[in-house]
């Protein structure tokens, strides 16, 4: 067996009420990949993070070459022989390929100055690894900001392999990458296993979990629950300790199914940009449809395209008609609204009223012939004791608001405009129980209404419990249309890591 290099135990993690991680124990080995497996929210990314230094512990052991460590900062857990990289890169757009790679770690002159040419020649050394999976024009002296997805990803990777650390963490670094850079990723990591490192693969694709690594952590629900060797596993064994057997949070607060009018609302096709793949389905009227899959799918990407917030190929058609819209001022007029992920950085002005912020997108229609603030006054007051707002006042600015009665805020102001499409990208992210079961409700009572809701979550139960239909999607791509008795968590999570030999689910992806 070969020996532990790194190893966690009993980790914890919270954010405020929320518990990240509960109890996350791994071990690393010298000459072996772990993959780290589990499904949305389960505490992967935290405890890499952990490891790493971006997060502080609230409690547990990191052990490092048999002693105790705590990291207080990736710059110092790099020292030490500790890389990662993620999907959420760290490159500096404004600056060169050679310029990111050596950031914090330049060759320097005898004289101290920074030694740009033998930078650039070690650059290009590096970009050797990866010869022949990208364009001509990435080079050493290319700067970031011009570089495709996949081009920046390999640039990320780089990074990490030029610190030559004992522990490579690879959290999602494959989600950008097309099959030949795949390739040679593996052929890397096979490098470094054959020098001793220890590597752990994180994936959302349950072929590359088999193919790369040796060993199988599971965590779920912040907790590892199960350690297998991978050749002597299978994709239902996995799948069944990420599912586990809890139910689902929001079934206390399940109301009735709403039946669909049969109209079609919605209807996309072929609807592709950088992060979407040739996109295909249709919504009923008064249909509450959910959008899955492992984060950073294309789910919000898919939102915002709809909006007209990111430009898009193919055919979007509302209520019949065509549209290509270029900006979200001509998706409103039509009756469409988005409630974003982010409400700090897309959905509020922190600074201002909850009143001002409830009437961001909605001023137009008091303005005419003259300002109405008293009717603004009215319908604001009226839409938050619809949502139950918990404030001081409407001129309350909304930054002294909770997490969820901000989120309130967020939805409120656009059912002001009494949308007839509704898009939600993961709104009840942070957002408490109590707070969420009175959204839920009126997201029912919006669907009774005739509302047609589009809502991306990444939580698997809370898709499961809120709709009767739910898109998943993977790589950009919509990957199964799942209802009725096929729509179970065991199927979601297959799917979204693009399992292939579910033999509980004989589904095919419709709309593809």
């Amino acid at each position: 067996m070969n020996s532990i290099c790194l190893q966690t135990n009993h980790i914890k993690k919270r954010f405020g009420g929320v518990h990240a991680l509960r109890d996350g124990s791994i071990e690393i080995r010298s000459g072996e990949v772990l993959a780290l497996v589990g499904a949305n929210g389960s505490g992967k990314s935290t405890l890499t993070k952990v490891i790493t230094g971006v997060l502080p512990k609230d409690d547990g052991d990191v052990i490092y070459r048999n002693e105790l460590v705590d990291y207080h900062n990736p710059m110092a857990a790099q020292k030490a022989g500790i890389m990662a990289v993620y999907q959420e890169l760290s490159l500096v757009p404004s600056l060169t390929v050679s310029q990111n790679i050596w950031l914090a770690n330049e060759t320097r002159t005898k004289f101290g100055f920074i030694d740009d040419q033998t930078m650039n020649d070690k650059t290009s050394e590096l970009l050797q690894l990866f010869e022949g999976t990208f364009q001509s024009s990435l080079h050493p002296e290319a700067y970031v900001k011009d570089l495709p997805p996949d081009e920046r990803q390999i640039i990320e990777i780089l990074k990490a392999f030029s610190r030559n650390p004992d522990v490579l963490i690879l959290d999602e670094a494959t989600a950008s990458l097309d099959s030949n850079q795949v390739n040679r990723l593996f052929d890397l990591t096979q490098l470094m296993k054959a020098e001793n490192k220890g590597l752990v693969f994180v994936s959302h694709r349950m072929d590359e979990i088999f193919r790369f690594a040796d060993r199988a952590v599971v965590l779920r629900n912040g907790s590892t629950v199960g350690d297998v060797l991978v050749k002597d596993s299978n994709e239902d064994e996995i799948v069944k300790m990420m599912v586990g057997t809890e139910e689902g949070l929001t079934k206390a607060y399940a109301v009735d199914t709403v039946v669909p009018s049969g109209e079609t609302v919605l209807d996309a096709e072929n609807v592709s940009n950088e992060r979407l793949d040739n996109v295909n389905f249709t919504v009923q009227r008064g249909e509450l449809v959910g959008i899955g899959g492992l984060r950073g799918q294309g789910q919000s990407a898919l939102l915002h395209a709809l909006f007209g917030n990111d430009y898009y190929t193919g055919n979007i058609s509302l209520f019949g008609e065509t549209h290509t819209f270029n900006h979200p001022k001509e998706a409103m007029k039509y009756g469409v609204a988005l409630i974003p992920g982010d409400r700090a950085v897309e959905g509020l002005l922190l600074l201002r009223s909850i009143f001002e912020n409830f009437h961001l997108p909605n001023w137009q229609a008091y303005a005419r012939p003259f300002l109405q603030m008293k009717k603004a006054q009215k319908d604001a007051q009226k839409v938050s004791d619809q949502l139950n707002l918990v404030m001081e006042s409407l001129e309350s600015p909304v930054s002294s608001l909770s997490g969820g009665n901000a989120q309130k805020v967020v939805i409120g102001k656009w059912l002001l405009r009494e949308p007839k499409l509704l898009l939600l990208d993961d709104p009840t992210k942070g957002v408490d129980v109590g707070t969420k079961a009175e959204f839920y409700k009126l997201l029912k009572t919006l669907q009774t209404g005739g509302t047609t809701i589009l809502f991306y979550s990444s939580d698997e139960k809370e898709l499961l419990d809120l709709c009767e239909r739910v898109l998943v999607m993977q790589d950009g791509s919509i990957k199964a249309d799942l209802s009725g008795d096929k729509l179970t968590e065991a199927n979601l999570v297959y799917h979204s890591m693009g399992a292939s030999n579910n033999t509980n689910s004989h589904e095919e992806p419709t709309h593809v």
